[in-house]
């Protein structure tokens, strides 16, 4: 146990989710708990992860979420290990839940330079139906960028899945390579602005960002097979889609070949993308559970093979990225604390008392 590691979970604590600041002491080595000298109060070592309260093994626990991670059904789970389906489904919703609060906490609104992003939109059958899933990834390091599951494929996913882009990208040269779906590039368009400077009161004008290009892969099919592939420069000029790709290793010409192949992975690990299978997702709650659980592992825990480092060793996307040194196993990211946002001061009226002023200028500046 390191006091240093953890921060308090509290939501009342003014401390709350900042560590490395002496305020968090052992409370029991036996029972794994912390104890906050601010608030005064203890907490469990799994608080804030999705093991928490939980009676099972932390092994049988990992292991079953990497088998769900890695394509496995459930009724195969329970065939195998003798739990019920019910506990498996419930064990996969939470790790979903814990992959997508650790994705927004280390990707979104990381401030990557993108470089190159594709984007497309893959049909998901449900039992009840058919959904869409578009998604969006960095060409350069392979990273999954995020994704957003809907039932309509309209302006509304794209829209979306373009504010997560948006929310990790820094502004900069960009390409973005959409498919023919005409409300790809206006929701692009609309999430790539920034605030311009304005003189006087007022809501400052947005200006689109610069050096930005967009370009679209249509595929010409005839009786469920393509004959033909259309490449549109929609915004940008030719010079900069040729150094966009070359920095970013894109390729030579406009693809989506990258986002495709990522689309495979996706439905080789996630049971309910089988294009015909009897494990169809009963909603689309679950879809995106299982999305965000699979993109977070292939992220943090999948070396690529396309991928190495300084050392010529394989890496993942994330250590590509920058945003991690190491690969992840399941059971490191069933543990990754995600911290809550800090605490805010109550808005009283009248003048602050010096114990609430001093709280502030301590934890808040």
């Amino acid at each position: 146990m390191d006091p240093t590691q953890v921060f308090c979970p509290n939501e009342a604590c003014p401390a709350r989710g900042q560590g490395g600041k002496g305020n968090i002491k052992v409370h029991s080595r036996k029972e794994a708990r912390y104890r906050c000298t601010v608030c005064e109060k203890t907490f469990s070592a799994r608080r804030g992860t999705m093991l928490y309260w939980k009676k099972t093994p932390v092994d049988s626990i990992v292991l079953v979420v990497t088998l769900l991670a890695h394509g496995c059904p459930v009724r195969a789970i329970v065939a195998a290990f003798g739990l019920k389906a019910e506990t498996v489904r419930t064990w996969a919703a939470e790790a979903g839940v814990h992959g997508e609060q650790v994705h927004r906490h280390l990707v979104l609104g990381a401030c990557l330079s993108l470089l190159h992003v594709q984007a497309d939109e893959m049909r998901v059958r449900v039992q009840k139906g058919i959904v869409w899933m578009a998604m969006a990834l960095m060409v350069s390091t392979r990273l999954w960028l995020g994704g957003v599951v809907s039932a309509h494929r309209d302006k509304g996913l794209i829209r979306q899945l373009a504010d997560r882009v948006r929310a990790c990208a820094r502004p900069g040269a960009l390409l973005v390579a959409v498919d023919g779906l005409a409300a790809s590039v206006h929701a692009f368009r609309c999430a790539l602005l920034r605030k311009a400077p304005r003189k006087g009161p007022g809501r400052p004008h947005l200006a689109p960002w610069e050096q930005v290009v967009i370009g679209q892969v249509v595929k010409q099919d005839k009786r469920g097979r393509m004959v033909s592939v259309v490449r549109r420069l929609v915004q940008g000029a030719e010079a900069a889609l040729d150094e966009l790709l070359a920095s970013s290793g894109g390729g030579q010409t406009l693809n989506t070949a990258s986002i495709e192949r990522l689309h495979a992975t996706f439905r080789s690990r996630l049971a309910s993308l089988v294009r015909r299978t009897r494990y169809g997702a009963r909603r689309q709650r679950m879809v995106t559970l299982g999305m965000d659980l699979v993109g977070t592992v292939y992220n943090f825990g999948t070396p690529h093979d396309t991928l190495t480092n300084a050392q010529g060793h394989r890496c993942t996307p994330a250590m590509a990225a920058g945003l991690t040194h190491h690969v992840w196993t399941v059971a490191a990211l069933l543990h990754f604390h995600v911290p809550p946002p800090r605490w805010q001061p109550p808005k009283k009226r009248g003048r602050r008392s010096k114990e609430l002023q001093k709280l502030i200028e301590q934890w808040v500046s």
